[in-house]
This record gives C-alpha cells, sequence and structure tokens, in this order.
C-alpha cells in the first residue's frame, strides 16, 4: 500500500510538473530520481545506484548509461532517460547496445512519463525488441503497480520477474492485436466467424457486411459482459434481484478503442461513485437504467447505456479530481472534487439533466 501511495504522488507530481520541466537534466532529477527512490534504492548511495554507468562498447570507450541499479555489486538495472516530451521509439537501440555489454537481466526506458522495461526473452544477453512492461505513470493502474512493486529492493527476485515477463510481453502483444481486428476486422479474421453462420458464396459485398456485423457483435459481447457482470455484484451486494435494461443498440454505439482498449481498467473508486450517482438518480428514474462506460480519458454514468444522454463524466485518475455536468444544451461543465462525497453537492444538477431527456 506504500508504495501505490507513493507511485500516485509521483503520478501528481508528474501531471504537475512536466510543463515546467524544459530539459532532459530536469527530467532525471524531477521525475526518474524518485522513481528510483521509491523502489526503495538510495540515489545518494554509489554503491546501490551508479550515475553515468561505463558501458564501453569494444574499442569504443567511454559509453555511459544514465544510471545503473546495483545488487551484491552487479548491475540488476539499467536506465536511460530522455526528457519528458521526447518519443522514446527512436530510442531503445542505445538501449540495445548498452545491455550486451553488461550482466544485467533489466533494462529500463524512460521519459519520466513513460516507462518501458526490457529483458532477454528472445535470446540469452540480447535485449528484446519489445519491453514486456510499459505504462504511463500518470495513468496507472493496479495490475502495473503489482509488477512495478516486483522490482523494489525488499521483492527484487530475477527469476520471479522473468517468470512473468513472457506472459506479459504477448498477453500485451495480443490484446493489441484483438484491439486491431475488433477496430477493423480483417479479411481472415471476418471469415473465421462468417463462415460458421453464412452458408451462401462469399462476395466481396458480403465480406463487407460481415466485417460490420463482427464489429457490432464484439462490441455488444463486451458491453453486454461488463453489464451482467455489475449486476452480478450489485445482485450480490445487495440480495434483491436488479433488472437490467438491455440497449443493444446503443451498445453498438460504443467506440471499439474505448470497448476494448486493454489500458482501460475500472477502479474501485469509479464503480464507489458511480454507486453515488445511481443513489441520487433513483430520486428520477429505476437505477436499472443507469449505467456506466469507461475510457481512456474519463468514467462516463449514462441513461439508459446511450452515449447521447450522458449523466455526469467522472476524472478520478489524474493528479485533480473533477465531475463534469450537462446542461440541457449539452454543455459540459468541469468542477472539482476534493473527496467523492463532493458528488451529492451537484444532486439538483444532476435530477434536472435526467428531468431533461425524460421530459424533453
Amino acid at each position: 500500500m506504500e508504495l501505490q501511495s507513493q507511485l500516485q504522488q509521483l503520478s501528481e507530481r508528474v501531471a504537475t510538473l512536466k510543463a515546467q520541466i524544459k530539459t532532459e537534466e530536469a527530467t532525471k532529477t524531477a521525475f526518474v530520481l524518485p522513481f528510483i527512490n521509491l523502489l526503495g534504492y538510495d540515489i545518494f548511495n554509489p554503491t546501490e545506484v551508479v550515475p553515468e554507468f561505463i558501458a564501453d562498447l569494444g574499442i569504443k570507450k567511454g559509453e555511459k548509461v544514465d544510471y545503473a541499479i546495483f545488487q551484491n555489486g552487479d548491475p540488476i538495472l539499467i536506465i536511460e532517460c530522455k526528457h519528458w516530451n521526447c518519443a522514446l521509439d527512436v530510442h531503445n537501440s542505445q538501449l540495445f547496445r548498452y545491455f550486451h555489454v553488461t550482466k544485467t537481466r533489466f533494462a529500463l526506458l524512460t521519459n519520466g512519463v513513460e516507462f518501458r522495461f526490457y529483458t532477454d526473452l528472445e535470446q540469452p544477453n540480447k535485449m528484446d525488441e519489445k519491453p514486456f512492461l510499459e505504462f504511463d505513470i500518470t495513468q496507472l493502474k493496479d495490475s502495473t503497480i503489482a509488477e512495478i512493486a516486483k522490482f523494489h529492493k525488499s521483492n527484487f527476485n530475477i527469476d520471479k520477474i522473468l517468470s512473468t515477463a513472457s506472459s506479459l510481453k504477448y498477453i500485451k502483444e495480443i490484446k493489441k492485436l484483438i484491439v486491431a481486428e475488433l477496430q477493423e476486422p480483417s479479411n481472415d479474421f471476418t471469415r473465421y466467424f462468417a463462415s460458421q453462420v453464412f452458408g451462401g458464396r462469399f462476395t466481396e459485398k458480403v465480406m463487407l457486411e460481415f466485417k460490420d456485423l463482427v464489429q457490432k457483435s464484439f462490441a455488444q459481447l463486451v458491453s453486454e459482459r461488463v453489464s451482467d457482470r455489475l449486476t452480478s455484484a450489485l445482485n450480490s451486494e445487495s440480495g434483491k434481484d436488479v433488472k437490467v435494461v438491455e440497449k443493444v443498440e446503443a451498445a453498438a454505439e460504443v467506440p471499439l478503442e474505448e470497448v476494448v482498449n486493454p489500458n482501460i481498467k475500472t477502479t474501485d473508486e469509479e464503480l464507489e461513485a458511480y454507486q453515488i450517482v445511481r443513489a441520487i438518480a433513483r430520486r428520477k428514474i429505476p437505477v436499472a437504467r443507469v449505467h456506466h462506460r469507461d475510457t481512456q480519458s474519463y468514467f462516463g454514468v449514462l441513461l439508459d447505456d446511450n452515449n447521447r444522454k450522458p449523466i455526469v463524466r467522472l476524472h478520478l485518475n489524474g493528479g485533480k479530481k473533477y465531475i463534469s455536468l450537462f446542461g440541457k444544451d449539452k454543455t459540459e461543465i468541469k468542477e472539482p472534487l476534493a473527496v467523492l462525497e463532493d458528488i451529492y453537492n451537484y444532486e439538483q444538477q444532476i435530477l434536472d439533466i435526467l428531468d431533461h431527456y425524460e421530459n424533453g
């Protein structure tokens, strides 16, 4: 829990200060060194954290990696840093060279906002091209924090990290492929499903029709599964039956990148806030008509699971928390939330927008 709290504080620090960080050195000082420190390593102890670690490459002497973390006299993690607004894709080749000439099994490429952890799953002592762990520190999820914790000084174990690194890497890549297929189904993906339900001649026109049907089918399936799980949780919690109003048409309208994006993870805090909005809304409508939809940028609460009828939008994952309220003309107004209970302060605005949707 302490690590989670520290990471949240660093997340807020990065979100607040990054616009004022003008250099790579400032990025290291403000963002990267605090990250190393919260992993339990003493940044002022040169036997634990070595800045400008020499990684000579054959006859090329004086090559240095920004930091190396040591344990029992051996480097366990080398870190290459860039300015916070620098894209990382073009810099992994530099870290690749450093990895080859050190004894470490892990490397980190970061700009203080994005963090990419690498190892040598494919060939020994040769850094993989793709990271096995990748995250944006301003959008941390619980599952990611659990993986970061494995690099803490008190937990660090090479075998344990490697045992899960392979799964993490390939699950991440498979998720990307699934998202790509659901956003724009390929011919092979479409044909796999269509051939099992359609017995006619598979023309180009049929292919186009089934691409749209496959896309909508997956969108509806994901939406229904989420709704079912929420209903099950509510039933378990209250001991009462909750009737779900199914809105297949509305589910089909959900942008697929929001429905299946693997980076989206609904938090307990978002669900708690959702329950508060439901408690307010029940004064006007049956609670079964109130639904939620999580996206990359906000957590939305909708009437009848219709994205044209937003009740509120909640912004809870950044440094500061906000609620977006809607007027009758759909104007969005953001209000700060010090604690979740502040949502009750906007009860009348929530009831007003529901009345507008119901009575026009």
